[in-house]
């Protein structure tokens, strides 16, 4: 499919003090991984949308807390650069990011080919590398805004390590061994919760840690304790990733593979960002009873408890009308 043209772009114009560095850098590595491109020093450009601009007014945040300033808007692009050039330089952002996924698939599978290592010998880890690929090619797909060319091979290349994998049960127990390390942890989110916060919190209780405790905190930025995992928010360990919100970017880096979970993430996608993808019959309805509880317990730790017994009736529902499919 050729790259969509479009007409509309935002931009970040930006000034971060030279001291200290590490600002700067954390800056950087920001707009790298929301997907921003440089079209000038301190000039960074996305695609014209709800996410972007967010990723975008997150990052100005956190410039602004650390002595800066800038500003974001809206532009169309009429003399010098080119919508064309733009996309051109968002493909060869990607271009880079999936040159580095080819190349580290194409050394295991030559390895495994040859008999160098063997991907069933649990020393190597063989199900663990394929699920880093895996995330890695999902973490750039979701920022990959003009379908690079390379896209392509990359994925047929960890299609085809998943396929010599097939079998061992590899990808859920190495998602599952990552499982046991987020247990007994303190799960900090920002106040005032509403659908994708709750329903990360109902996915963490329901299939990661049953006695999960969570902490509500103020507007970012946040920094965490060693025992602290920060979710939904600024530069949190589990965030919105491209065009999917948290409860979709945690489904996937958990590995979890559940008939029930595809269209709850669809509606809580839907409720979120607001973009209307999925439109499943359910989501105008449950966006009102998730409406009238935030409206009705302004208590987030009550909030919480009430939303999750929602979503588990949701999910719950889903189950039921998927075996049902089945039979």
């Amino acid at each position: 499919m050729p790259p969509l043209k479009i007409k509309k772009w935002l931009l970040l114009i930006h000034q971060i003090p030279p001291t200290p560095n590490a600002l700067r850098v954390k800056i950087w590595r920001r707009l790298q991984q929301v997907g921003a491109v440089a079209i000038k020093q301190s000039v960074y450009v996305m695609p014209f949308s709800e996410q972007s601009q967010e990723d975008l007014s997150w990052t100005l945040k956190e410039i602004v807390a650390g002595g800066g300033d800038g500003s974001i808007g809206s532009v169309h692009f009429t003399e010098g650069l080119t919508d064309e050039q733009v996309i051109a330089l968002f493909q060869t952002a990607r271009k880079s990011d999936y040159q580095k996924i080819i190349q580290g698939a194409s050394t295991l599978l030559t390895d495994w080919s040859t008999g160098k290592i063997d991907p069933q010998d649990p020393a190597v880890k063989g199900p663990a590398q394929v699920l880093r690929l895996q995330r890695r090619f999902d973490e750039v797909a979701a920022i990959d805004f003009f379908q690079a060319p390379e896209r392509g091979t990359a994925e047929i290349l960890i299609q085809d390590l998943t396929a010599r994998l097939s079998g061992q049960g590899s990808n859920e127990s190495a998602a599952m061994h990552e499982l046991d390390g987020l247990r007994g942890k303190i799960w900090v989110t920002r106040k005032n919760l509403f659908v994708d916060r709750i329903a990360c919190g109902w996915l963490i209780r329901r299939f990661v840690d049953r006695s999960a405790v969570f902490k509500f905190v103020d507007a970012e930025p946040c920094t965490p304790k060693p025992d602290q995992i920060r979710f939904d928010m600024f530069d949190g360990e589990y965030t919105h990733e491209g065009d999917r919100c948290t409860f979709e970017v945690m489904i996937q880096r958990f590995g979890l593979q559940d008939r029930g979970l595809v269209p709850l993430a669809e509606i809580i996608h839907d409720i979120d960002l607001k973009d209307t993808r999925y439109d499943h019959a359910e989501t105008a309805g449950f966006n009102a009873l998730l409406t009238g509880l935030a409206a009705s317990q302004p208590d987030d730790d009550q909030r919480m408890t009430l939303g999750l017994q929602l979503i588990e009736n949701l999910y719950a529902y889903f189950r039921r009308q998927k075996g049902k499919q089945a039979s």
